[in-house]
């Protein structure tokens, strides 16, 4: 094994790596597609395409295509001899250096703490604290929010539990903090493309059908900040039950 075709570490280096941080690159166009973290040899697992997650995802996609091209996947490791702290602050520093990544979650913590427009902090901070008086299911839509309609990045497809999600009064959409869109669900499906005819399958994951919730529920929860108890950070988690 050659310097220029390494494909793991040396138990040596592993003992003083420590935590991680890494991109991963395509070396058809130089394109940062991924940032990640880990220790021991997960950033050459990764770079295989080793490590497990959504067949279907953007990631795998385009790991895929460049195996397909008989090219192997770039990486760069950004800081190393990190603590697990640090490696989530860094990772989603870098999320924020990189829009349209095919990271699926946002870094630890940028869901709600990411990359912000003065503005966009001000509003947040001053919005009034919601008092939920439902049984709610929190949804942030950060990135998704920006691709599609509110209602559509709101209702597909969550790694979630059906039955408890099925048990909610409202779900409510947010965006770092801040509660932007509600919803009253009619029905949980598989995320699969037969119950969502111009979605992509997604394996594990559900959706809903459903409306905006009645304009009194809506005058309740829009527009104020989700209660710190809901906001911790180096959370990445994207659902949120509030009982």
């Amino acid at each position: 094994m050659s310097e220029n075709n390494q494909d793991s570490f040396p138990s040596e280096v592993i003992d003083k790596l420590q935590y991680y941080v890494y991109r991963l690159i395509d070396p058809r166009n130089a394109e940062t597609f991924y940032i990640g973290k880990g220790r021991g040899n997960r950033v050459f697992a990764h770079a295989r395409g080793e490590i497990e997650g959504d067949l279907l995802s953007e990631k795998m996609t385009r790991i895929r295509g460049i195996k397909l091209a008989n090219l192997e996947v770039g990486h760069i490791m950004h800081r190393h001899e990190l603590s697990e702290e640090t490696a989530f602050e860094v990772e989603a520093a870098l999320i924020d250096a990189y829009p349209g990544i095919s990271n699926i979650m946002d870094g630890h913590g940028n869901n709600e703490f990411g990359a912000m427009h003065s503005s966009e902090i001000i509003k947040r901070y001053c919005a009034e604290i919601a008092d939920f008086q439902h049984k709610t299911l929190l949804i942030s839509v950060n990135r998704s929010a920006l691709e599609s309609s509110l209602y559509d990045a709101t209702r597909y497809a969550w790694r979630l539990n059906k039955s408890k999600a099925e048990s909610a009064d409202v779900i409510l959409a947010t965006v770092q903090g801040l509660i932007v869109g509600a919803f009253v669900a009619e029905k949980w499906l598989e995320a699969t493309a037969t119950n969502f005819p111009g979605r992509e399958t997604a394996e594990g994951r559900f959706g809903f059908y459903g409306t905006e919730a009645p304009i009194e529920m809506q005058k309740l929860y829009l527009r104020k900040r989700i209660p710190d108890q809901f906001r911790k950070k180096g959370a990445s988690n994207p659902i949120k039950y509030t009982w």
